[in-house]
């Protein structure tokens, strides 16, 4: 009986595993908000990791951070580095485009707590007299993040972090 139970647990564990390597090697996460302002009102707040304190849910994990900026002071060039917390982790950030008011990409590395190397792409459009602005993030997905993607949805945890985002731009540039 044993025997039975221990090579039912082995093939579930196989059959789990089996099926994260069938899983994409890329994925995409993505949220867009329409924003009652000019996107010329809005880019200097994406474009500038200076002013990223202002809107980024991400700067309220940790309020002990250690940030660095470096490279030119905004736009492409521009440098951020961090170093928090288990929830803020630690990284480096760098705008690599920079169109003014409508795209800004930055390459994403991650150290802690788990090292990725992503693309962060925000794009502006004109919609009347509002603007559409979308909050991606695209990468690589690892073996591991394939397997833990079974029992943790990334689209969900790390989408309401771009809808929380997106709501403070709104906030910040809609006054």
């Amino acid at each position: 009986m044993f025997k039975k139970i221990v090579l039912v647990i082995l093939a579930l564990i196989a059959i789990v595993l089996i099926y994260a390597a069938t899983r994409p090697d890329t994925f995409r996460v993505e949220r867009t908000a329409r924003i009652a302002a000019p996107a010329e009102k809005i880019f200097p707040l994406i474009n500038d990791f200076h002013r990223w304190g202002e809107w980024s849910p991400y700067e309220k994990l940790d309020p002990a951070m250690k940030r660095s900026f470096g490279g030119a002071a905004a736009g492409q060039g521009a440098t951020y580095a961090w170093e928090g917390n288990d929830k803020a982790g630690a990284g480096k950030m760098e705008i690599a485009q920079s169109s003014p008011s409508s795209k800004v990409a930055i390459k994403l590395d991650f150290i802690k707590p788990f090292e990725g190397h992503n693309i962060a792409e925000f794009t502006l459009a004109p919609q009347g007299d509002a603007t559409e602005v979308t909050w991606a993030m695209h990468g690589p997905s690892p073996y591991i993040a394939k397997l833990m993607g079974i029992f943790f949805d990334m689209d969900q945890m790390i989408g309401k972090d771009f809808e929380t985002g997106l709501a403070n731009l709104k906030t910040a540039t809609e006054k």
